[in-house]
């Protein structure tokens, strides 16, 4: 098949019966579909511990590896894009989730469900890449990055509030945990179904091979990934450096680690190049992710510890704060987009925006704290965080695409995730629940409260107060900064053809068949 003219948008791998004012909204609802999935759902993590022998720190193991292999194949996809057609990319996505979905009801073997979470997260973002590549000029014309990243973490972080809330409905409709993944399986085998009858194998260039993937390297990565994320996830159950396995994986970190480094610094082609480290902003972009992360760390142990362990909230009251969360996020996605688009305000002052809202979320925290509370009273601290997550997230991603040139700008994206996606929150998540545990001992001791209840209660509000502290501290920093480190008009990324061609000369100039 001849290229795709680097001109209006088109989707020439749909067959010709196919409306085309419909193609857009068919791959935008697959990528919402692969948006949903996962290899275990932790909304239905009170139902998987009472009918299996798993523990809490087991189910969030399992989910936080599926969140590891979701961030693992960014290196990969362009040339994943550029060896397989739209239509086998697509079908083999979404036939290996809905097989682990089935996959993880027959097993309660924790390494088994932790690899099944993985090869999940590892094929759902190859089935949204592919899906939201080929709408990214149908969702703005210019290749616009002020608008194409707020619409798609509205599909992202929107999902990820949304599929708890799913969870949480399927498993008390049908009074069983196992309903998601059926649900799951069932649609990833509908978005196969579409794929298969609306699209015919198409290319746009000659396919290349693939060859110089370091998947060592991305195995290395991973590994680091999961043992840092063992450590802090299971470093309480353990107590910390008492636990064998935690002082053997503790051990073994150290060694993983250089072994990753070793090889990035030594092959031709590594999975993250050492060049990408290099670029003298992003330290300080890696920074503000982590302070996003060590925010976001106070709801996943005070809040949840606060709505399940002292108001008993039930399954009714948690798909509320679902729904608020997934309001916040949507309309702070948009709320990026209005204030650079068409406010045109500083691209700092946007960051001050998002701190003062997750700033408001740790002040109502403490003030509301209280035994008897009402599930009402916390629509708007949950809502003011998941409102500035997504302007974080959002803005901080925009601030990317402009930090690294595009040869690098996807090895980035991992090593963003190796801050954003789970390793910092579940190390902060960890020295939380130590902090709050410590706390709760010292508080007995000393004395306060007249029951183990009310000295929880009151080391929920001191950790909430420290938070509290840093959040303002951090707050009247970008008060004070009037930096704009993003320009008004962002680099345009190349048309997919300029990126295979850029592709083919390499490897011919290395000396590879294409």
């Amino acid at each position: 098949m001849p290229p795709i003219p680097n001109g209006p948008f088109a989707m020439p791998m749909f067959n010709g019966f196919v409306p085309r004012c419909v193609r857009p909204w068919i791959y935008l609802f697959i990528a919402f579909a692969f948006q949903l999935s996962g290899g275990m759902y932790a909304g239905a993590m009170p139902h998987i511990m009472g009918d299996t022998c798993l523990m809490r720190e087991d189910v969030l193991m399992i989910v936080m590896c599926g969140v590891v292999g979701v961030n693992m194949p960014f290196p990969f996809l362009f040339r994943f894009k550029f060896r397989f057609t739209n239509r086998s990319l697509l079908l083999v996505s979404a036939l290996v989730v809905a097989a682990c979905n089935v996959l993880c009801l027959y097993t309660e073997s924790l390494p088994l469900l932790c690899a099944l979470s993985y090869v999940a997260g590892f094929f759902k973002l190859c089935g949204t890449f592919e899906c939201m590549s080929n709408i990214q000029l149908w969702m703005t014309a210019k290749r616009d990055f002020t608008i194409f990243f707020p619409l798609l973490y509205c599909v992202v972080l929107g999902n990820m509030s949304l599929s708890p809330w799913m969870t949480e409905e399927l498993t008390y409709v049908f009074q069983s945990w196992h309903a998601m993944h059926w649900f799951m399986a069932a649609l990833m085998l509908l978005v196969a179904f579409i794929v298969y009858a609306f699209t015919h194998d198409f290319r746009f260039m000659k396919p290349l091979p693939l060859v110089s993937l370091d998947w060592l390297g991305c195995a290395l990565w991973s590994a680091v990934m999961v043992e840092i994320i063992f450590l802090f996830n299971y470093g309480e159950f353990y107590n910390w450096w008492d636990g064998r396995p935690f002082r053997v994986v503790a051990l073994s970190l150290p060694v993983t680690l250089y072994f990753t480094i070793q090889r990035m610094r030594h092959i031709r082609h590594p999975y993250i190049a050492p060049e990408a480290w290099r670029y003298k902003r992003l330290v300080p972009l890696l920074a503000l992710f982590a302070l996003v992360e060590l925010v976001g760390a106070t709801p996943k142990v005070v809040q949840n510890t606060f709505t399940s362990g002292v108001l008993r909230f039930g399954w009714t009251d948690t798909t509320e704060l679902n729904l608020v969360e997934w309001a916040g996020v949507i309309m702070g996605c948009l709320f990026v987009m209005l204030w650079v688009k068409v406010l045109r305000q500083k691209f700092t002052r946007l960051l001050t925006v998002g701190m003062a809202a997750l700033l408001g979320y740790e002040v109502m925290m403490y003030f509301i704290i209280v035994p008897g509370l009402n599930v009402g009273a916390l629509y708007l601290p949950v809502w003011c965080r998941a409102f500035g997550n997504a302007i974080f997230f959002t803005a901080l991603t925009i601030y990317l695409v402009e930090l690294m040139p595009f040869q690098h700008f996807f090895m980035g994206l991992t090593m963003v995730g190796l801050i954003r996606n789970g390793v910092v929150g579940t190390v902060c998540s960890g020295l939380f629940s130590f902090g709050l545990r410590h706390q709760v001992a010292d508080n007995m001791a000393r004395g306060v409260g007249h029951d183990g209840m009310q000295a929880l209660m009151v080391s929920l509000k001191q950790i909430s107060g420290w938070a509290c502290i840093v959040c303002l501290a951090v707050f009247m920093v970008f008060l004070l900064w009037d930096i704009q480190p993003v320009r008004s008009t962002l680099k345009r990324m190349p048309y997919w053809t300029a990126v295979g061609r850029l592709f083919r000369r390499r490897m011919r100039a290395e000396g590879v068949a294409t």
